[in-house]
């Protein structure tokens, strides 16, 4: 969970602020290397890209928000 990843690179820039999308992630979905390093965190919150490849993996929503705009991409959340 503690991998940089070079969001800037991953993600194709138009007209505008490119669009990501903030989606709940059921730790049961997480392979299990990842889920021994959630100390007992039932849900997080992955941004992804258009085209469907996850970018990042956090705690919380407000923070996977907060990520997306501090790399100037345009948060939309998923149901």
């Amino acid at each position: 969970m503690d991998t940089k990843y070079d969001i800037d690179s991953s993600i194709e820039t138009g007209a505008g602020r490119p669009i990501v999308y903030v989606r709940t992630v059921k730790a049961e979905e997480l392979p299990q290397e990842m889920r021994a390093q959630l100390g007992g965190r039932e849900t997080l919150y992955a941004v992804h890209s258009t085209e469907g490849e996850r970018l990042a993996l956090v705690a919380d929503r407000r923070m996977a928000f907060f990520l997306a705009r501090q790399n100037d991409m345009e948060p939309v959340a998923v149901h």
